[in-house]
């Protein structure tokens, strides 16, 4: 048998990578051309992550890569190799709620909870980045994130309720004698 007889197989050659993702190393193989959101979802079986648009437009599959808040649907699996990735999965500390989903869900900052996800991890990089953000760099920040259940006014609240008071807004309870 000849080289131009042997059988042809139309399935794409997998890669194997090792990922960080949510703080572990994860051993993972997928087809080259699959985006960071189908590996999440499908390979990995995170499906905090949402499929929305799967265009960029939505923020619905935002995720943190390298702490930046990133549309998974646009960027390649085999690029994320030696990078940190961060899901929803990854933003609670073990049983402990981050500060900000317990904001959203004491305000009512979602509604369907679809959006909330991507809202939450865009809601991170930017406290991480700015600790104290103006309503207007909020707003700034989550213009890429799409909501249809709400007027974003309960998702901005929940947010500042997560930045805290400003130290002159403390009660004089809570000012260390």
């Amino acid at each position: 048998m000849s080289e131009h007889d042997q059988p042809t197989t139309d399935a794409p050659e997998l890669v194997h990578l090792t990922l960080t993702v949510n703080g572990e190393a994860v051993a993972v193989s997928f087809e080259p051309f699959k985006t960071l959101l189908e590996v999440l979802r499908e390979d990995l079986h995170l499906t905090g992550t949402k499929h929305g648009c799967e265009l960029g437009e939505c923020g619905a599959c935002a995720v943190l890569l390298d702490g930046r808040a990133v549309l998974a649907c646009l960027v390649l699996g085999v690029d994320c190799e030696g990078r940190e990735i961060t899901t929803i999965e990854g933003l609670a500390d073990h049983a402990e709620l981050h500060p900000l989903q317990t904001a959203f869900a004491d305000l009512g900052g979602s509604q369907c909870g679809y959006c909330t996800p991507g809202i939450l991890l865009t809601a991170k990089a930017l406290l991480d980045r700015t600790p104290r953000p103006t309503r207007a760099q909020i707003r700034e920040a989550l213009s890429g994130n799409l909501c249809r259940c709400t007027g974003y006014q309960q998702i901005f609240e929940s947010i500042e309720a997560a930045i805290g008071p400003d130290d002159d807004e403390r009660d004089d309870s809570e000012v260390p004698a």
